[in-house]
Order: C-alpha cells, then sequence, then structure tokens
C-alpha cells in the first residue's frame, strides 16, 4: 500500500458526504468507514434514513435507487438485478465498485429439490432486486420467469410467515432472513449466492453514485470509496470490531447473527471479482427474461465508471 497516496491527492470538493441508512449488517462497510471517511477530508458523514416499504407495483426504481436519483444520498449499494432494473428504465446512477458477493439464499418447501420444479410454484420476492434475482436464476436454467413462476410480491416478514407455513413455496432470501428460517427448519437451500456457480462468481453488491456527485467530486468520490474498500477490509480482518460498530449504532439487529453473516460474507474480494463482468452477467440474463430492453455494452457504457477502482486497486495492492 502506498501510504501517502491520500495526502498527495487534493482535498475533497465537499465536506459532506450522504450514504444511506438501512440497518443491515450486508452493508457494513458503509457504517465501518465512517471514521475512515473523516480521515479522509469529510468533515462530516450523513447516513439518510430511506423507507424500506414495498415500491409500487410495476416501479423499475427502488428505494436507494430513487434517492440515487434524486441526488438524495451520494453513495448507495444494491444488488445488481436491482441496479439493472433502475438504470434500464432511465435511472441516472453511476455504478463504482463491487463490495462483496452472497448475501442471497433461495429457499424452497422440501418438496422442491431443483429450480426446474419451481415452474408453477409461488415464490416469494419482498424488493425488485429480489424477483430480479429469482427471475435470472430461473431463466438461466431454461424457465421462462414471465409464465412459468408465480410472484407473490409481499414484505419480507409476511414472506418469511408465509413460507413458514407452507403457503408459498418458495422464498428468496437477504441475510440474515434464510439463517432464521434454517434454525427453525424451515424450508432448505436451493440456491446459495455464496457458494453455487455461476452466482458465487460475482458481486451481489454493487456501489453506486449519483451522477451528478461523481461528476462535480471526483476526488471526493474517489476518498469516499477508498475508506469503502479499506473498510471492506475491515471486515474481512477483523469482524469482530466491525460487529461491535454496527451493534452499538443500531446498525445490525444482534451481535452473534451479525458476527455470523460477517465471517461468511466475502469482503476482501472486490479485489479479485470483476464488476464489469458481474454488470454484464446480471444485464443479460435479465434480457433474457425480457426485463430490461437495454444491452449489457449500453449499459456498461452509459452508467459505469470504473476509473476510481482502477487506481486504487494499484493503489491499495499492499
Amino acid at each position: 500500500m502506498k501510504p501517502h497516496a491520500a495526502e498527495a491527492e487534493p482535498p475533497p470538493e465537499t465536506a459532506t458526504i450522504r450514504l444511506f441508512q438501512q440497518p443491515l449488517a450486508c452493508y457494513a462497510p458503509l457504517f465501518v468507514a465512517e471514521p475512515l471517511l473523516l480521515a479522509e477530508g469529510f468533515r462530516q458523514v450523513e447516513y439518510v434514513p430511506l423507507s424500506v416499504e414495498l415500491p409500487p407495483l410495476g416501479t423499475r426504481h427502488g428505494t436507494i435507487s430513487v434517492a440515487l436519483n434524486a441526488g438524495q444520498i451520494d453513495l448507495g449499494a444494491l444488488d445488481p438485478p436491482a441496479h439493472i432494473l433502475s438504470l434500464d428504465a432511465g435511472g441516472s446512477a453511476v455504478l463504482l465498485a463491487g463490495l462483496h458477493a452472497g448475501c442471497y439464499k433461495l429457499l424452497a418447501s422440501e418438496r422442491i429439490r431443483t429450480v426446474r420444479e419451481l415452474k408453477g410454484k409461488t415464490v416469494a420476492v419482498p424488493s425488485l432486486g429480489r424477483h430480479a434475482f429469482v427471475a435470472s436464476i430461473a431463466s438461466y436454467v431454461g424457465l421462462d420467469p414471465r409464465k412459468d413462476i408465480v410472484w407473490a410480491k409481499t414484505t419480507a416478514a409476511d414472506s418469511m410467515r408465509l413460507f413458514a407455513d407452507g403457503v408459498i413455496d418458495g422464498f428468496m432470501g437477504f441475510a440474515p432472513e434464510p439463517a432464521e428460517l434454517l434454525a427453525r427448519k424451515v424450508g432448505h437451500v436451493l440456491v446459495d449466492t455464496l457458494t453455487d456457480k455461476p452466482w458465487s462468481q460475482y458481486f451481489c453488491c454493487i456501489l453506486a453514485g449519483s451522477r451528478e456527485f461523481v461528476r462535480k467530486n471526483p476526488v471526493a468520490t474517489k476518498r469516499a470509496l477508498r475508506a469503502i474498500l479499506k473498510a471492506n477490509e475491515i471486515c474481512a480482518a477483523d469482524p469482530e470490531r466491525a460487529v461491535r460498530l454496527l451493534v452499538a449504532r443500531g446498525y445490525a439487529r444482534g451481535y452473534d447473527s451479525a458476527l455470523e453473516l460477517m465471517r461468511e460474507l466475502p469482503y476482501a474480494r472486490w479485489r479479485d471479482y470483476d464488476t464489469e463482468a458481474t454488470v454484464r452477467f446480471y444485464a443479460q440474463r435479465l434480457r433474457e427474461a425480457d426485463m430490461i430492453r437495454s444491452t449489457p455494452q449500453k449499459l456498461i457504457a452509459q452508467s459505469t465508471d470504473w476509473r476510481f477502482l482502477n487506481e486504487l486497486r494499484k493503489e491499495l495492492k499492499g
């Protein structure tokens, strides 16, 4: 690592950086990064509370996408399918870097043993990204997600209850939901994005910036990304420290479950995985599922900026 790289840069163009606030351990690097962001020259780090309600039926912009598109936050992380749906629908966010893989598990009832057996069955998808994730998985094995799957669009809590009661056949869970259900011996894992290929080979969480923020504040963007990638390293190397911070500030439900998740997720692989390949892979799956019209090439050309990530990969190599 080059210790003086940050000092050699000019200070950030803005004194304040705004990130989204959702109490989920998956987004740990954004919260662990707070002191690192202050060290990068930001005087104030704001965590903006965002609603976690389901978006209106038919919309393709989830809560975080809306906030990025409107400039309500400067940086936000989302799963690749959710980003892609929003960008295809005219969203203006700029994808900057992948953070980690493995947050999602597709659970199924005991009578469902393969993804193909979901044909004609009901799957709960509490968010746009989860819907797109399952559609991508279904399309990959030859199902038509528009016709072959019945979608139950309910809240995460209701989805878990319906799945536990046997009313629905599948549930796309976001950590720590799958662990809670499996601990109760409800269902089994049909697809694990942490271990099952090809899903485990791509990011499940990509950091994006407001287009206006990135355009006006390239130094601040790079400095913020540096802090968040360093926070990724902390989450990988010292998960106990990271979890203590999350729990103390109310960003995780409980120490034990958050620590289990922190130890599981491959935060350090931001160096190894290819963010552009992730966007290309999921965009192609969503085109096959007829959920987007944009080509992968168009999305990458218009809505990504890898210059900061490429610079930081060299700088933080040590």
